[in-house]
């Protein structure tokens, strides 16, 4: 079984992505200079799933919130047993899904929920780091 290759994105798509998300991780909004692993350029609908490598798809994450999401859309909101899609950069306000508590990223939906879940928003050693650049005054940057 053969793989399909993966779209080569090049280097003037990857600065637009980066420069429009101003170099923060869309989805839990480290910096990229703050995390020891930078950021990557996400498809929020990954291809085997019908998504593009059209600048409209394409979200900068951090090393830890695009290993988790992989190509993964979405995952069980167990109190319901519903299937709800991820946060998505492109088409929502990162304010209506999370709130900031402190450290910790908050979901306010059920998209929320989902994906601070699945992406580890609140794992003891993510929370940890927030607190930290909470401290030295570098986080939150801004969110979208």
């Amino acid at each position: 079984m053969s793989r399909k290759p993966r779209p080569y994105i090049n280097r003037d798509l990857r600065r637009l992505v980066a420069s429009r998300a101003g170099y923060l991780c869309e989805y839990c909004l480290i910096k990229e200079s703050d995390t020891a692993f930078g950021c990557a350029i996400d498809h929020a609908i990954s291809l085997k799933h019908g998504g593009s490598s059209e600048v409209s798809n394409l979200v900068y994450a951090c090393g830890f919130c695009n290993r988790y999401k992989g190509s993964d859309i979405g995952s069980i909101f167990w109190e319901t047993g519903e299937f709800i899609r991820f946060f998505n950069p492109r088409r929502d306000s990162w304010f209506v899904h999370f709130v900031l508590n402190e450290s910790l990223i908050k979901p306010r939906t059920k998209i929320g929920h989902v994906t601070a879940q699945i992406l580890g928003f609140n794992d003891a050693n993510r929370v940890q780091e927030r607190q930290i650049l909470i401290q030295l005054g570098k986080y939150p940057d801004r969110p979208n």
